[in-house]
């Protein structure tokens, strides 16, 4: 049996996955936090936003003014980076955020753990890649890809026994209690969380498109971060006009802002467009199940949510189900 051996070339689009679920989990569990605490969704989709572009623009122009670029940007280019920002990033953003309200740290890991599903599923109908029904390996594609959409909506009406471990966490909304009492919330959070996904599937695979015709990933990255601060500033003026909502000082919303708006917008967007180049948008987003397990762990010891046992055998299920089938993505 031969053993493969790994050249430093061949880890850094895994490497580079690791580092950006664990930002994720804890873009999560922070949003989660502040949230509880009253901020508002739209302001804190617009600060985050806002800071990644002044941080990610200058170091664009900088890092990439002398490398070549086989296609200038065009204004067909940029209005697709403007269209695809505004359904992949501010649109998403926004809807994950409100569902976060309305459900869990835990809940939201979990269903956007359908996100390799959905993307495989969008990246099979744009024919950038392949299935073949009549064999097995195509069966158990289109098999893992049903247990995922299943467990979705499992995970949506089913909460299962509650196990609560600790309860260090305190600042939570008048209404946190009411979020996991209401079953109407809960399932009206799970279905917006779903239709966030499932754009956000169709995102990654657009990116793919994009960078093949204009190959510049920070640069391409940093305009989608611009274009997403001035639409998300749009959303969040129209909804909230309260002075007092957009006021930071020096607590937890504006540690939640900084690490939102350097690490998650400003590192992991281009970390991610970076090993769609690489390895594809499904590779990419197979990676989200790692999240799950950090975020829940955070979520039972940090915000003392309880741990939903049935949700938590379900995920781990579908998690491995979904890997192993399509291991040709990983190896």
């Amino acid at each position: 049996m031969k053993i493969k051996r790994w050249k430093m070339g061949e880890l850094k689009p895994y490497l580079a996955m690791l580092v950006v679920q664990l930002i994720y989990s804890g873009l999560t569990l922070l949003s989660k936090a502040v949230f509880n605490r009253g901020m508002n969704t739209f302001v804190f989709i617009f600060y985050r936003q806002l800071i990644g572009a002044i941080i990610l623009v200058p170091l664009a122009f900088i890092l990439e003014k002398k490398r070549v670029v086989s296609v200038p940007l065009s204004f067909s280019t940029l209005c697709k980076i403007f269209v695809s920002s505004f359904f992949g990033v501010t649109l998403t953003l926004n809807m994950q955020a409100i569902a976060l309200v309305y459900t869990s740290a835990t809940l939201t890991a979990a269903i956007v753990n359908s996100l390799p599903a959905s993307t495989f599923f969008f990246a099979v109908l744009l024919r950038m890649e392949k299935v073949n029904i009549r064999t097995k390996c195509g069966v158990t594609k289109i098999a893992s890809v049903v247990v995922c959409l299943v467990g979705v909506a499992t995970l949506a009406f089913y909460k299962g026994p509650q196990l609560r471990i600790a309860q260090y966490y305190n600042h939570k909304s008048p209404h946190h209690e009411d979020d996991f009492s209401s079953s109407k919330r809960w399932v009206l959070g799970s279905l917006v969380l779903f239709i966030s996904v499932i754009i956000w599937s169709l995102w990654l695979v657009i990116q793919a498109q994009i960078l093949k015709s204009y190959p510049a990933k920070l640069k391409f990255t940093s305009l989608q971060c611009l274009s997403s601060s001035i639409q998300s500033f749009c959303i969040a003026i129209a909804f909230e006009r309260d002075i007092e909502q957009w006021k930071l000082g020096w607590d937890m919303k504006l540690l939640a802002v900084v690490y939102c708006g350097t690490l998650v917008t400003g590192i992991i967007y281009y970390l991610q467009a970076w090993a769609i180049q690489k390895r594809g948008p499904v590779f990419t987003a197979m990676w989200n199940p790692l999240s799950f397990l950090i975020a829940t762990t955070g979520s039972i010891f940090l915000l003392g949510e309880p741990l939903l046992l049935g949700r938590s055998d379900l995920q781990c299920f579908r998690y491995y189900y979904f890997f192993f089938l399509n291991g040709k993505y990983f190896f």
